[in-house]
């Protein structure tokens, strides 16, 4: 619109132009080289303007004439642009659509048209990745290096042929080297990371995270997670070495993230060992109430030295009112129970658990209660039956592996903070295994989150050598009876032995039986051999003995706390109220 109102204006400056030229008539006479040329105003102003555009289109016609090679050769680069763009898109479709033959052909018709273009680079090399030769995609990507504008993508794609071959080395330095071109990148510092993660580098990986967060390249959550993931690796592996250092480190990862198991127990089994229990229970339950797990209970229940196993009790009623509706606090109290020799109460606490929550765990308790108060072996293979089919009990998982204790990087992936605490998923494909073999599973499983569970085995797999148990002798501590652990492993039972009798004469031991050799008269019952000494009082059978192994503490990682042998029924050092107060820790003695 406005193009047409000033072509308008236009029109009639030149009409009033001409019309004030017609108004004014006069002559004009050009006199030269004898020639006299007469003529009027108007008539000359238009002569004159005609041939200044004479002369103006003969000058473009001439110019044009000139340039037309370069217009030509213009043209013919345009169109070869434009064909070349064409072929990059439908290549980088192809590469999408993992069509291998179009791609081939695109990347072909791009680098006849482009030879020179970044993106031409890119899709020959996707392409050549894409048909498996791995050799040109490098060459390619190599190629890249030269040039500024590409070098970090070639650093790129040479990273990741690297990652793929497995080469850990090279996927380094090229990530290294793109960090040094460009400190900014987001992808070589967490290539950096991870590689370092994978190779149990905790100080270099915990220095490419303050590079990361130095430049605003990660979250703060998520750097706080890992700073504490990784602090906590460093407390663990410090642990029996170095003390000092590793309580340092489990606080730091524990302020971080006060959910984090491994770094509260650390720090509460250290700090226990110093004799900071309150500052250890304080620890303890922190994490307790975020994620309750067994192994903060046995941190807490040893959290003071030299206490009796119902103080222990009493102290892990405490945790069973802090998240009262939790499977591992009643389990925990379960534990306690048992181990101070209240049966009624364990069986109380485990009581809402026999019908919706029975577990692994759960039946092996019921099974070393039944043991260990009455000797009713029947009961002690039933519950354990009963185990096998329950459901599983929580673990360290990670990327469907289960392990008995937390690691800080997957074993699978290498990934940081990959365990987590939940109940395993087995295969559906797994065929079903008998009821043996399936106690025999799990006892081979070794001392873990479960240890009476892994531990228990069916009567019909115990070789008679390992069926008796030593009884407690009164008086003797019950830190210093050692159970008779059955091996993970064992062959088929032996055929039985034919009647023999014993001959058991009083005093501490028992002398090794002998053959009677004596006939017996006929027309009497036939006598059943004496059994051995240690038989004649035991409790139970070698089922139930085997459920009485110990899981508190667990096996390992052992408490760093050193409980001095003393008489069951000895209460403990006494201590006052005021050492635990603000703690939550009952004092020594105190009754829920």
């Amino acid at each position: 619109m406005i193009r047409i109102l000033f072509l308008l204006i236009l029109v009639f400056l030149a009409a009033a132009g001409l019309h004030w030229l017609a108004d004014r008539p006069g002559n004009v006479t050009v006199e030269w080289q004898g020639y006299i040329a007469e003529t009027s105003v108007f008539r000359a102003i238009v002569l004159l303007a005609l041939a200044a555009t004479a002369a103006v289109l003969v000058y473009g016609l001439l110019r044009q004439i000139w340039r037309s090679p370069a217009i030509v050769g213009r043209m013919l680069r345009r169109q070869r642009e434009q064909r070349g763009l064409d072929a990059l898109s439908s290549g980088i479709i192809a590469v999408g659509a993992g069509d291998q033959a179009l791609a081939l052909r695109y990347a072909g018709q791009a680098r006849k048209a482009l030879p020179n273009e970044p993106l031409t680079h890119l899709l020959r090399a996707q392409a050549a990745q894409i048909t498996g030769d791995r050799a040109t995609a490098r060459r390619i990507f190599e190629a890249m290096l030269g040039a500024p504008d590409t070098e970090q993508l070639g650093l790129r794609g040479l990273f990741l042929e690297a990652e793929r071959e497995g080469d850990q080395e090279a996927a380094r330095q090229f990530a290294e080297r793109a960090l040094a071109v460009n400190p900014r990148l987001g992808w070589p510092l967490e290539a950096i990371f991870d590689l370092q993660c994978r190779a149990e580098q905790w100080q270099g990986a915990l220095d490419t995270l303050a590079l990361a967060q130095r430049h605003h390249l990660i979250d703060k959550t998520v750097a706080n997670r890992r700073r504490a993931v990784l602090l906590t690796a460093q407390a663990q592996m410090a642990e029996e070495s170095a003390a000092d250092s590793a309580l340092d480190l489990a606080l730091e990862a524990h302020r971080l993230a006060p959910d984090l198991v491994p770094a509260a127990a650390i720090a509460g089994r250290v700090l226990a060992a110093r004799g900071s229990t309150p500052k250890a229970a304080r620890v303890l339950l922190k994490t307790w109430r975020l994620s309750p797990h067994p192994e903060l209970a046995v941190a807490y229940a040893y959290a003071r030295p030299g206490d009796s196993p119902r103080d222990r009790l009493t102290r892990v009623r405490h945790l069973g009112r802090l998240t009262p509706n939790d499977s591992e606090a009643l389990i925990a109290i379960a534990i306690a129970a048992i181990e101070a020799r209240e049966y009624e109460e364990a069986r109380k606490v485990l009581e809402p658990m026999l019908k919706d929550r029975l577990t692994q765990r759960v039946c092996t308790l019921m099974a070393r209660i039944e043991g260990e108060q009455h000797g009713d072996a029947g009961r002690v293979r039933e519950w354990l039956a009963r185990a096998v089919n329950a459901a599983r009990d929580p673990a360290w998982t990670a990327d469907g592996m289960v392990s008995d204790h937390w690691a800080a990087t997957s074993p699978v992936t290498g990934a940081l903070d990959a365990f987590q605490w939940r109940v395993p998923v087995e295969a559906i494909d797994q065929p079903a295994a008998s009821l043996a073999a399936k106690v025999e599973a799990l006892v081979g499983l070794g001392a873990g989150p479960e240890p009476a569970l892994e531990r228990a085995r069916p009567a019909a797999r115990l070789p008679a050598a390992t069926a008796e148990v030593a009884t407690p002798e009164p008086g003797v501590p019950e830190t210093a009876i050692e159970p008779i652990v059955p091996p993970a492993a064992r062959p088929s039972p032996p055929p039985a032995p034919p009647p023999i009798t014993e001959d058991v004469t009083p005093g501490p031991a028992a002398e090794p039986a002998k053959e009677n050799t004596s006939r017996q008269e006929p027309g009497t019952e036939p006598r059943d051999p004496a059994p051995p000494a240690r038989e004649r009082n035991r409790p139970t059978d070698a089922v139930a003995r085997s459920v009485e192994q110990k899981e508190w503490p667990r096996a390992s990682p052992e408490p760093r706390i050193f409980v001095p042998p003393r008489a069951p029924d000895d209460p403990g050092p006494e201590a006052s109220e005021d050492e635990f107060s603000g703690a939550g820790f009952p004092a020594s003695g105190a009754k829920a």
